[in-house]
């Protein structure tokens, strides 16, 4: 089985929702199919259905938590020592060569990728461009619109 790689942070959060969907989701889901049977008849009982289609999702969640947690390779960025390379949980300042606009992303696992927070997944093609980028090299992007090519500016291991 093949490791999935996740930052601290991201590790932290994913145990944070097992540990909701645990002690909230799960008995609340118990409790309303309970009340749904309470009700009689489960034939024609629409939240009885209701209630066991949330418990499937809320108990598939935690399999999947589960097992994505059972197989991370949990990386600290702050104890990284790349050399100054783009790596897997590095933050990097780019600018774009066509405009000048300048962005900082962190690169990270897909569960923790979430372009509002400036985090992109490790699987993403600016991503892909960037590891094994130094300051000062050129990363080509392969974007929707066409190549858009964008300079290392720095690279921080936060």
């Amino acid at each position: 089985m093949s490791k999935i790689p996740l930052t601290v942070v991201g590790a932290e959060l994913l145990r944070q929702e097992l540990h909701h969907l645990k002690t909230v989701e799960r008995p609340s889901v118990i409790n309303a199919i309970s009340e749904a049977r309470a009700q009689g008849d489960l034939s024609e009982n629409a939240e009885y259905d209701a209630a066991k289609e949330r418990q499937s999702f809320v108990e598939g969640r935690i399999v999947e938590v589960e097992g994505k947690l059972g197989s991370a390779q949990i990386i600290d960025p702050k104890t990284l020592n790349a050399d100054g390379r783009c790596v897997f949980g590095s933050t990097v300042v780019l600018e774009d060569t066509k405009n000048g606009d300048v962005v900082t992303y962190q690169i990270v696992g897909d569960d923790e990728a979430n372009i509002r927070e400036r985090k992109i997944s490790i699987s993403s093609p600016i991503a892909r461009a960037l590891i094994g980028k130094y300051s000062g090299d050129i990363a080509e992007v392969q974007a929707p619109g066409g190549v858009r090519e964008y300079e290392v500016v720095n690279v921080q291991y936060i």
